[in-house]
């Protein structure tokens, strides 16, 4: 027996709504869609009727409880949240962060978030695990926040959009941690994924647009002063249909300092250590070459052994094991690649590209 399909006296609406652990119990179960059903309508009308003050038997205390608990699920359903949502509140936003996460990296795990700013938006927050971490998040806003301000804004699409930094400190615990809430890409695989879909190598062909907007985006950070300092395959992110690309995950990215010089990566994807230049394993300086390195590696990942000799050769020149000797131009680069390319198959068109379901 449920609230919403059982007739109450004014004793089993009082009863009802003063037990009920969330709005579910009293309305039913949020809907899969963001319109309130007409169950939980009816089930409101009804309990309103019962415990509205003016009624014999009614409550005024249980009225505000019953509106307080239809507001609640209103909310939830057209905001899409769930009542057991943990609420961020900050000075900009609160944040509805659901319970499970997404997914889960080497140092942190990625929860969805929704909040309003006019309509309902989604976002993620990006929480570490252990707040010993706390200053790879740091890490990953300052450089975001810095290729927003100091990079090409013709470049923006290639990068997350950082919402905002924000210092967590769990109520029972006390430890506090550094999180940081981006919006969400919808539709984007990893190039792990692609290669999990694609065992044998994806068509050159295809690659060439990963690899084009893979410079362009390593090119950008550099001329903001950052460096990524792990563009491995989990890093980066494609949209199949739009030949979109995103280089997430900063964490492990470095700034420029007044002298231009950058500091060593801090630390390196455990089970991608085969990506990365000596460099970064002999904690040396990092710079865009560092990232050119590994944007090559991730292509060569993807393909296979697949790129035909011309390609094969513009790759070893990009993945130099001295890195004074690699290009330090991505945008250079890219024209390159370009030549390579038109030389390879003609001139540049759009190729379809999917991802199994």
């Amino acid at each position: 027996m449920t609230p919403v399909e059982v007739p109450m006296t004014v004793e089993e609406a009082a009863r009802a709504v003063l037990t009920a652990r969330d709005p579910s119990d009293l309305f039913g179960p949020l809907p899969a869609d963001d319109t309130v059903p007409a169950a939980a309508s009816s089930a409101h009308r009804r309990l309103a009727r019962l415990l509205h003050p003016d009624t014999p038997g009614g409550d005024a205390a249980l009225f505000t409880r019953l509106t307080g608990m239809w507001t609640r699920y209103q909310e939830a359903v057209r905001g899409r949240i769930g009542f057991d949502d943990h609420v961020v509140v900050t000075a900009a936003r609160g944040y509805h962060v659901g319970s499970s996460p997404l997914a889960s990296g080497d140092v942190a795990d990625l929860y969805p978030v929704r909040y309003r700013d006019g309509d309902w938006r989604d976002a993620v927050i990006k929480v570490p695990r252990s707040p010993r971490d706390n200053d790879l998040m740091e890490a990953e806003a300052t450089a975001l926040e810095r290729i927003r301000e100091r990079g090409p804004e013709e470049a923006r699409a290639f990068f997350p959009r950082l919402l905002e930094s924000i210092r967590h400190r769990d109520a029972a615990t006390g430890v506090e941690r550094r999180a940081n809430v981006l919006d969400r890409l919808d539709g984007f695989h990893s190039l792990a994924d692609v290669r999990r879909a694609h065992p044998d190598g994806v068509d050159p062909r295809d690659a060439a647009w990963m690899w084009r907007r893979l410079l362009v985006a390593v090119d950008a950070a550099s001329r903001a002063g950052v460096v990524h300092g792990a563009v491995v395959p989990e890093h980066v992110l494609i949209h199949p249909g739009e030949h979109g690309l995103v280089l997430v995950d900063w964490c492990y990215s470095v700034t420029a300092h007044a002298a231009r010089t950058t500091p060593h990566i801090p630390a390196m994807v455990p089970h991608r250590k085969d990506l990365y230049p000596s460099e970064v394993a002999e904690r040396g300086p990092a710079s865009v070459r560092t990232d050119i390195y590994m944007a090559t590696r991730c292509i060569e990942y993807v393909t296979a052994g697949r790129l035909p000799r011309e390609l094969r050769s513009f790759a070893r020149g990009c993945a130099l094991p001295a890195a004074r000797q690699r290009p330090s131009d991505g945008f250079a680069l890219l024209i390159e690649l370009d030549e390579v390319l038109e030389r390879l198959y003609g001139p540049r068109r759009f190729r379809p590209f999917t991802m199994p379901d």
